[in-house]
């Protein structure tokens, strides 16, 4: 899959990952912008307006995490993390910084360009469904008009909530969204308990899964949240 010519910010304090990444997306088709500090990333960001950017954690003058921040402010632009922190607190603070992947240090040139098509491919699905009320991904379709949900063309009855918990996870197909997000757009409050969120997802995919205990669609990042894949991926994890 050629990129068309998308351009690729990647913000990285050490010159070794910045010449590799630069070196594997151009030879991919790709256009590459690079910098090696948080503040001219937001700058560029700005200014540049990337198709998507890969933004490493520990940079000077302003973190990932505050970075993330503030593009968030002003784009949509996907920004996956490029991080040697695999902690998963350090995953989910990135996630709630606005990032819509994440990948581990060191990396394999396979897996970078197999995650940043993964992303371009959702954004052109997403520009040509702006304009529609209906989302279709696998066997799964959600009618936004109508405020209904078929799996395998059979409705599947849902209570307010669960239609509302659904709609986040399908329209952010292909994004892992952690519990606090769920719990602000779903339930309209950060102070509610997580378990909310877990016994809903439980209930969901009792009605969505054809084998509850081996999900396809609705899927668990363990200690991190929820992914909903309506589509086969190139990744698992």
């Amino acid at each position: 899959m050629r990129s068309g010519q998308s351009r690729i910010l990647v913000v990285d304090d050490k010159p070794r990952y910045l010449r590799l990444i630069k070196v594997n997306l151009e030879a991919s088709g790709y256009r590459v912008i690079t910098t090696d500090n948080g503040a001219s990333a937001v700058e560029l960001a700005a200014t540049e307006t990337p198709d998507l950017i890969l933004l490493d954690i520990m940079l000077p003058q302003k973190d990932g995490y505050q970075a993330c921040r503030e593009i968030r402010a002003f784009s949509a632009v996907p920004i996956i993390m490029l991080t040697a922190l695999g902690q998963t607190d350090d995953v989910v603070r990135g996630l709630n910084a606005g990032a819509d992947d994440y990948i581990c240090k060191p990396f394999s040139a396979q897996e970078l360009l197999a995650r940043i098509r993964a992303r371009l491919r959702r954004v052109h699905q997403l520009l040509q469904q702006e304009a529609e009320t209906v989302y279709r991904m696998g066997g799964v379709e959600l009618d936004l008009t109508r405020q209904r949900l078929f799996v395998e063309e059979k409705e599947v009855h849902l209570t307010p909530t669960e239609y509302r918990l659904i709609t986040e996870l399908i329209i952010n197909a292909g994004r892992v969204l952690v519990p606090g997000y769920l719990l602000e757009h779903v339930w309209g409050s950060e102070d509610n308990e997580p378990q909310l969120v877990w016994q809903a997802i439980h209930r969901l995919r009792r009605k969505i899964e054809r084998d509850p205990g081996e999900p396809v669609y609705i899927q668990t990042r363990p200690g991190i949240g929820y992914i909903f894949l309506g589509e086969e991926t190139e990744l698992n994890g």
